[in-house]
């Protein structure tokens, strides 16, 4: 059987926004055996695409083994602009490659990268250049298989106070604030509230739960993706940074009220014509590896944050604080990974 190999050594949102590329292969090549290249962690998550047959295990870039996959009749660069991931795939000798044009390797033909695009709609547009047919709206995922029993807090709002960057995290106690504004429903019966983390946030989890006044029993820390992802298909609500369980909110269609800063929504954000998702930004972009909070993020507050999550509880459509058109200044593009 012939095999499509795609590179994506990257995270859990990283995973998300290429799933409209991931479908689209699959529908060009189906008698093809599509292996992602990802880390081993994201394989359940992989599965409900239905567009992957196996994932091989990659951490990340320099761990892609020549002898890890049969020789690919076409590897895919869905991971960055190169030269290190070009490499990596041309170690396994495939019979063809579609990438974004580089320098380095002259004789590959692709699209030149662009920092003004949703990163969604880059991978999608790397493959209408080589003609494979991609809609990028298709980014809806099934719930896991058990998510109805292992859903721990059916219904209850998510808050997500982490993120892979500082430069990212709103403040806990900001976090903690609109978490107990939600648990006080202060029109009515409070929302169940629970705070989600890796097993390294829980530190972080931990702080936010017990300054909002909910005690240790509202952080589920830890754990691995699929009992994530449960959570956030069985939530009311995601309130979260700019982050992975955002993308879990908009692949279930949970609905979701995420803070941008310093990476513009237009980059990494929800489709906009989706209200159940919303994306709260103050029109500033900035360093996404800074060591500490974007002011940007910053100048975003509590009751803005607050007022549109219980507006999407009680089903109403929030006002979004997003800057039309996205005029960031040159050279601070998102999360473009150069590799």
């Amino acid at each position: 059987m012939a095999v499509t190999l795609v590179l994506r050594a990257l995270g859990l949102g990283d995973l998300l926004t290429a799933v409209p590329a991931l479908r689209a292969l699959r529908d060009a090549r189906p008698g093809d055996r599509l292996v992602l290249a990802a880390p081993a962690a994201l394989a359940p998550l992989a599965a409900l695409t239905g567009a992957v047959d196996e994932v091989l295990p990659t951490p990340g870039l320099g761990a892609l083994r020549p002898d890890s996959v049969p020789r690919p009749g076409l590897a895919v660069n869905l991971h960055g602009r190169g030269p290190r991931s070009i490499a990596d795939l041309l170690r396994t000798r495939p019979r063809a490659v579609v990438t974004h044009r580089h320098a380095a390797f002259p004789a590959l033909d692709g699209p030149p990268w662009r920092d003004d695009v949703h990163e969604v709609r880059r991978w999608c547009d790397l493959l209408r250049h080589s003609g494979i047919a991609a809609d990028p709206a298709r980014l809806e995922l099934p719930p896991p298989p058990a998510a109805a029993s292992a859903c721990p807090a059916p219904g209850a709002v998510v808050v997500h106070p982490g993120a892979a960057s500082r430069a990212r995290r709103w403040p806990p106690g900001r976090f903690a604030a609109v978490a107990r504004a939600l648990a006080d429903r202060r029109t009515g019966p409070g929302a169940r509230v629970v705070v989600t983390g890796s097993e390294a946030e829980r530190p972080l989890a931990t702080e936010v739960a017990v300054r909002a006044g909910l005690g240790h029993s509202a952080v589920r820390a830890g754990g691995d993706l699929t009992h994530l992802a449960a959570l956030v298909a069985g939530a009311a609500l995601v309130v979260c940074g700019d982050t992975g369980v955002g993308h879990l909110a908009t692949a279930f269609g949970t609905p979701s009220v995420l803070l941008f800063g310093p990476t513009p929504p237009a980059r990494w954000g929800p489709p906009p014509d989706r209200p159940r998702h919303v994306a709260l930004w103050a029109g500033e972009a900035g360093d996404p590896h800074a060591p500490r909070p974007d002011p940007g993020l910053l100048r975003l507050t509590v009751p803005e944050v607050t007022d549109a999550a219980l507006t999407l509880l009680v089903g109403g459509v929030p006002c979004r604080r997003t800057a039309a058109g996205d005029r960031s200044p040159s050279g601070s593009s998102a999360r473009a990974t150069s590799g």
